[in-house]
Formats: C-alpha cells, sequence, structure tokens
C-alpha cells in the first residue's frame, strides 16, 4: 500500500513573483500536490508577526516541513523540492552544468529583486530620480544579458533558470506595462511567448487579489 506523504505548507501571495517561481518549478517537477498554500500577505513596511517566527527576514516563500523545520528563500525551496521526485533533476546536482544554471538563476533572481525595488520607489509620492535612473540602467543592462544568452539558456533541458526568466517576464508584463521589453528583446520575447503556455506557468497566472 502507498502511503501519501504528508503536505508541506507554502505561505503564498497571488502577486508575488518569487512564489510564483516556486509554485511553477513545483509543477514541473510534479510535486504540486504535496503543497498546502497558505495566503500570508508581507509589505516592506508592514511586517508579518505571524510569519516572522517562522523566517525572521519576514519574506515569503516560506516553506513549513512536515517535521516541522521551515526553508525560505525561493531557490533554496526549489533545490529542496528537486530533491522530492524521481524525474530529470530540475537543477544540476553537479559539474559545470550546475554552475552555469546557478549562474544564471542568480542573474534571473536578482532581476526580480532589482523590479521590486524599482516598483517600490517609483510608487512613492517622492521618489528618488538617482534609484530611478539606476534601477532602469541595471533594467537595461539584465534584459541585454537575457537577450545574449536565451537562444543556449532556451537549448538546454529544462531548469530553475528558464523558470526564473518565465517568471521574469510575466512579472514586467503584469508590474511594467510601460516597457516594451520585447521590442528591445526579440529573442527573449519569441522565448518567452512559448514558455508562457507551459502548462505550469497556466496554473500559475499572476493574480491581482
Amino acid at each position: 500500500m502507498t502511503t501519501t506523504p504528508p503536505p508541506m505548507t507554502l505561505h503564498w501571495s497571488p502577486r508575488s513573483p518569487f512564489v510564483r517561481k516556486v509554485m511553477v518549478f513545483a509543477h514541473e517537477a510534479g510535486v504540486v500536490d504535496r503543497l498546502r498554500t497558505v495566503r500570508t500577505p508581507v509589505a516592506m513596511t508592514k511586517p508579518n508577526h505571524d510569519l516572522l517566527p517562522l523566517n525572521p527576514i519576514g519574506k515569503i516563500p516560506t516553506l513549513e516541513l512536515p517535521d516541522g523545520s521551515v526553508l525560505y528563500d525561493s531557490g533554496v525551496i526549489c533545490e529542496y523540492l528537486d530533491t522530492l521526485h524521481d524525474g530529470p533533476r530540475l537543477i544540476p546536482a553537479e559539474g559545470p552544468a550546475r554552475w552555469v544554471e546557478l549562474r544564471r538563476h542568480a542573474m534571473a533572481t536578482g532581476f526580480l529583486d532589482t523590479l521590486i525595488l524599482w516598483r517600490n520607489e517609483r510608487d512613492k509620492q517622492h521618489a528618488l530620480p538617482e534609484l530611478l535612473d539606476a534601477f532602469a540602467l541595471k533594467t537595461q543592462h539584465a534584459l541585454r544579458a537575457i537577450e545574449a544568452e536565451i537562444e543556449d539558456i532556451a537549448a538546454r533541458p529544462l531548469g530553475l533558470a528558464q523558470v526564473t526568466l518565465g517568471v521574469v517576464g510575466a512579472y514586467l508584463d503584469f508590474r511594467f506595462a510601460d516597457i516594451d521589453w520585447r521590442a528591445a528583446c526579440p529573442r527573449f520575447a519569441a522565448w518567452h511567448a512559448e514558455f508562457a503556455k507551459r502548462p505550469s506557468m497556466m496554473a500559475t497566472v499572476v493574480a491581482e487579489g
């Protein structure tokens, strides 16, 4: 008789790109049915006091395991989920391929960090022009780097970098509709148009709620 593993609790928000990265990864790894999502609102100026005892940084995603231990940071959670299935690993375990994958993931997830900080700054009543210019410059360089590598990224087996870049494109559409990133990055745009059709992306479309 097969025993169903106990569920894990993922502290979740429908608008967090980092939560979406974990959810897309979980779908692709075939372990999404093991996640129980709990709506956990967080904001820079409004720490969630219920979350802080679990994650002292107060960020989501935060994953509670059945044994009571806790994992946080979307990359760490994805690494853990990658150990729970019998299929091909989405994160290479060793060798040069691992470091290429992790570097590209760092580029993509760092870009998401930049976009979130940029959005927070430009929504302020008195945004600092120097910061806005810096975020815009970093965005230009990040998009240029993605455009330069996307064909090689696409040629590799599905992995964490592709998942994160799929979320990056969707987040640009969701929060930065005024940026015509597709015109500047036609190869990235073409890849993203196809990646967005994957069931994992369709099942995790960003919501306003």
